[in-house]
């Protein structure tokens, strides 16, 4: 059964944008989760967990995205580990980029959600004053987003 699942996340990850209904979001909603795990520079068992709950929690019924948005994040983060094309700024900006493109995706930005990574940095004070930047980055965003409307 849990190869047949692996086979499925691969094939739907490889193929999101032609396949599943509204990838972008996905795709930013990975971006945005990437960020919080990549500030931690590896990817810790507590945010395998905590990002497996929170994919169960934005997608409840969708076990495909759910997978398809595990597998991105991971992908992310891998790729700001090993400095393979991707930074921590690099993602900002494309976030940044993103939401000044769509405007329905700050409707995507959970900042409790987003907490809830801090916790899995415990020991280490300069991941989450890192995190806590990129939050308080966020709300700013959100709260810009508001005022202009």
């Amino acid at each position: 059964m849990e190869l047949k699942r692996r086979v499925r996340s691969r094939f739907l990850s490889f193929f999101r944008d032609i396949i599943l209904y509204h990838s972008s979001s996905l795709e930013f909603r990975a971006e945005l989760l990437a960020l919080m795990i990549a500030a931690n520079k590896e990817m810790n068992e507590c945010e395998l967990i905590l990002l497996e709950q929170v994919a169960q929690e934005i997608y409840p019924n969708d076990e495909a995205r759910v997978d398809v948005l595990v597998r991105i994040v991971r992908e992310f983060v891998q790729k700001v580990i090993d400095n393979n094309g991707l930074d921590i700024n690099e993602l900002i900006d494309k976030i940044q980029y993103e939401l000044k493109v769509e405007s329905r995706f700050y409707e995507k930005i959970d900042i409790g959600m987003l907490k809830r990574f801090i916790a899995c940095g415990q020991s280490d004070a300069h991941t989450q004053l890192i995190q806590r930047r990129i939050i308080e980055f966020l709300e700013i965003e959100v709260q810009n987003f508001r005022n202009l409307r």
